[in-house]
């Protein structure tokens, strides 16, 4: 498989353990050739930046309002076809919706057992939710990360209450770090899961187990018809902890991952791909494996969360960076990376697009924990 050599960014990468994402460090990959380097990026100014336009200036993202929901540690939101949120708290196992920029409890999700970065993670609603009200929920129980669908039934007033878990797919592997978490249906009805390596680091090349990869699967649970590896639910291997999924307008899979002590990344996934991990990190140009396309040597830059994009722009929270990051992408290519309110709201673990077409940007540790609402164009 031809690899693609990434966009890697700013300056040498600080020796400092990632907070939220512990782990042994990959072996030293090899130094990514100098073109590959590009200045650190800027960070947000009310006015057009030097060599920036004034139409760019104005098409950056915007803070339009916080919704004081005081949430704890909320890892996931998601929007139902009436626009009600609905948002996962990690810690507390506890389903919220908003509407009308309050929160309502809507239930406890059974089973579920926090610790670490493990408990109630991410969510994904059905593509057929008007008809099976079908949630679908990833979390961390007793011996391993497992994923239910939660049936949501609406009393007259519009209240929501959460019925019964069922269990359509278990087995991925825990622990205290690197569960992954991140579920979203894609554009071909399938359910894409980002697993993380739960500091096994065989696991991520062994196309059999299910830790460091992502995963695709039928809306029961089955592996999905085409995956790369026949009747196996793996779609791509060689993951650290995927954080974040997201299709660009083409319809290519963008994923987030956390790096380890450096390179934290943006990956353009492909059916079978290998990205690396633990043999490698970035984007070293080293055959068989897959060069991300951004890089951040610097995890105290990012550890890139939730991830969406909008029309060619990927939008990524940042916990350890604390902050909103930008991407601008072309085709399979992607361009340097801006920051924006940088440390001005602590953690930032996800983003999600609402139907207003509003981003809402979930902080974390800021207890409570509070809901950002962001206009993408500024």
């Amino acid at each position: 498989m031809t690899t693609r050599a990434g966009l890697v960014f700013a300056a040498a990468a600080a020796a400092a353990v990632l907070a939220g994402c512990t782990g042994t460090p990959a072996p030293p990959a090899s130094t990514p050739p100098a073109s590959t380097t590009v200045p650190a990026p800027a960070t947000q100014a009310p006015t057009a930046r030097p060599g920036q336009s004034a139409t760019d200036a104005a098409t950056e993202p915007r803070l339009v309002r916080q919704l004081e929901l005081e949430l704890d540690t909320p890892w996931a939101t998601v929007f139902l076809p009436d626009g009600t949120a609905v948002i996962s708290e990690r810690d507390s196992a506890l389903l919220k919706s908003v509407k009308d920029g309050r929160a309502s409890t809507i239930g406890e999700v059974p089973g579920v057992v926090p610790g670490g970065e493990g408990g109630l993670l991410g969510l994904a609603v059905s593509p057929g939710f008007a008809t099976d009200r079908y949630l679908y929920a990833y979390f961390t129980a007793a011996t391993d990360n497992r994923i239910a669908r939660i049936p949501l039934t609406a009393a007259p007033d519009g209240r929501l209450t959460a019925g019964t878990p069922e269990v359509i797919f278990s087995g991925i592997s825990k622990a205290s770090t690197h569960n992954g978490g991140r579920i979203r249906f894609g554009p071909d009805g399938m359910l894409y899961v980002g697993t993380g390596d739960s500091q096994r680091r065989d696991q991520p090349q062994d196309p059999e187990a299910l830790g460091g990869k992502i995963l695709r699967l039928t809306p029961d649970g089955s592996p999905a018809p085409g995956n790369p590896f026949g009747n196996n639910p793996v779609y791509s291997l060689g993951h650290r902890n995927v954080q974040g999924l997201a299709w660009d307008r083409e319809g290519r899979l963008w994923a987030s991952e956390f790096g380890p002590t450096v390179d934290d990344e943006l990956n353009l996934i492909t059916p079978g791909g290998n990205y690396g991990w633990p043999d490698v990190t970035g984007a070293p140009g080293r055959s068989p494996f897959i060069d991300a396309k951004v890089v951040w040597p610097d995890t105290a830059e990012s550890s890139p969360s939730g991830l969406e994009i909008v029309g060619t722009t990927a939008y990524l929270g940042a916990l350890r960076g604390q902050r909103l990051w930008t991407v601008k992408l072309d085709g399979e290519s992607a361009g340097q990376p801006v920051s924006y309110f940088t440390r001005e709201h602590g953690r930032l673990r996800d983003v999600a697009l609402a139907p207003t077409g509003e981003l809402w940007v979930l902080s974390n540790g800021q207890n409570p924990d509070f809901a950002l609402i962001v206009d993408p164009a500024g």
